[in-house]
């Protein structure tokens, strides 16, 4: 009796990739944004409904056998503690309070272009200060489609850092948002939003550094030859591909103002500060129970051509519940995390505003850097403070000279603004001045620092003050 042998051959496969790619759209989105999205999917797919009935957390789960959606994007959708119960929002939960929210000076208008988003980030980071230097040059030569324009090598040239430092530079602003930012070609581009989806596939990885050109002209079969796969995983590969954003930068290009309302709300009860999700005007979604009994029911008279659909719209009115909740659920856990660090602003304003990274929250609440990102652009959350945008918390550190915990970067640019605006009519106060200023509230900041807060502050420097006052 010859050997008996045991071949156990494990492999990944990468399906249902638009879905994830769709949770991933959906963090990014701003609250006008994800209206219009969904108001588009109610019109577009039968098996959604709309409804004013409270949610029902286990909504989805109760749907999920029915979908067989079992998939990599459920696993990473899965990570956000998805079955778990709906965290509070201002719809369901209404504490009194005497504040108008709803006021017209609660609202705001955000322009911010692509520059604007990625050095934020690339102050967030914890650099050096040569590093972040050497990023700024690189951010400088970001172009809108979002990829560097420049020779790498000419940056790296007198910029003090060894080219390994500077490409470690590179590619940790490759995972900024929007992810594959900076690249230097297209390939470079793909591949940095394949790590980051973490789809770990040789097949996947080669069909983009070796045969775009095949992908280009949909020559799966020539594809399928060199990776010697079969044409239909050559196929559902280059679906995977073409889900992926070639020019990342793109997002940004829109110059015109949003319209905002809060995303979010923080409350003060009692003693304690109680985080709220605002999801007035956001349609709240259901599964057509008519439909999908049309989709599952074996015995319906329904042509297989119509069932497919129906069980292809299925999976993806199901997909998309789920992306929303996390969604949801994302925003409230960051807000939570931060609320929890910035206390001491809530009660007393932006001179106790904390220095904070993203590093910090993305420990704090288990997510990569790039997503806390996502999570606090474009989403704004009104305080007892007023109303701010998610990533106005996030700020470098400043020292402070009484050897107690550093300023906030913001702080310290209130502060400016405080001094200019009680500075002599007659002669206003040089950036020098300014520096002596700070030190009497024991902060310590160079001078080409205040020259910089100014300039950000839109204020105009000490010599042409004299007719042009704060």
């Amino acid at each position: 009796m010859g050997d008996l042998k045991l071949n156990l051959r494990l492999s990944q496969q990468l399906v249902m990739t638009p879905q994830l790619q769709q949770a991933i759209k959906l963090l990014q989105l701003s609250r006008m944004e994800l209206q219009e999205t969904i108001n588009k999917e109610l019109l577009e797919n039968p098996v959604l409904e709309e409804t004013i009935d409270t949610p029902d957390p286990n909504l989805v789960t109760e749907e999920k056998s029915a979908t067989s959606s079992a998939s990599g994007a459920e696993e990473y959708m899965d990570s956000f503690d998805s079955n778990s119960s709906a965290p509070p929002s201002i719809r369901t939960h209404r504490p009194s309070y005497d504040e108008q929210i709803y006021s017209l000076e609660n609202l705001a208008t955000r322009v911010e272009n692509l520059y604007d988003h990625l050095s934020w980030q690339l102050k967030m980071s914890g650099f050096s200060k040569h590093e972040e230097e050497f990023g700024e040059k690189i951010l400088e030569n970001i172009n809108d489609d979002g990829y560097l324009q420049v020779e790498f090598d000419d940056l790296v040239k007198n910029s003090g850092l060894s080219y390994e430092e500077a490409e470690e530079v590179l590619l940790k602003i490759q995972e900024f948002d929007p992810v594959g930012v900076g690249a230097r070609n297209l390939k470079e581009c793909l591949l940095q939003q394949v790590r980051q989806l973490n789809l770990k596939d040789g097949k996947l990885t080669s069909l983009i550094k070796h045969n775009l050109p095949e992908l280009e002209k949909r020559n799966y079969g020539t594809i399928a030859r060199k990776l010697k796969i079969t044409q239909e995983r050559a196929i559902e590969l280059a679906k995977i591909v073409l889900s992926l954003d070639p020019k990342p930068g793109r997002a940004f290009s829109q110059n015109e103002a949003q319209y905002i309302m809060p995303d979010i709300y923080v409350l003060k009860i009692g003693d304690e500060y109680v985080v709220s999700l605002n999801e007035d005007g956001i349609p709240r979604l259901r599964i057509s129970s008519y439909y999908k009994s049309m989709a599952v029911d074996k015995k319906s008279d329904v042509e297989k051509k119509d069932k497919d659909y129906l069980q292809e719209r299925l999976r993806s009115a199901v997909a998309l519940i789920r992306s929303i909740q996390n969604r949801q659920k994302t925003i409230y856990k960051v807000t939570e995390a931060i609320v929890k660090k910035q206390r001491d602003f809530l009660e007393q304003g932006v001179s106790k505003l904390k220095p904070m990274i993203l590093r910090e929250i993305a420990e704090e609440v288990g997510m990569h850097e790039s997503t806390i990102s996502r999570v606090t652009t474009n989403k704004y959350v009104h305080t007892p403070q007023g109303l701010f945008e998610l990533k106005f918390f996030f700020n470098n550190p400043v020292s402070n000279m009484t050897g107690q915990d550093d300023v906030a970067s913001e702080s310290v640019r209130q502060k400016i603004k405080e001094i200019i605006s009680e500075e002599p009519a007659k002669k206003p106060y040089s950036d020098q001045d300014i520096v002596d200023e700070l030190k009497k509230h024991n902060i310590d900041v160079a001078r080409r620092t205040v020259a910089k807060y100014r300039e950000m502050l839109g204020i105009l420097p000490s010599s042409k003050r004299k007719k042009h006052m704060v």
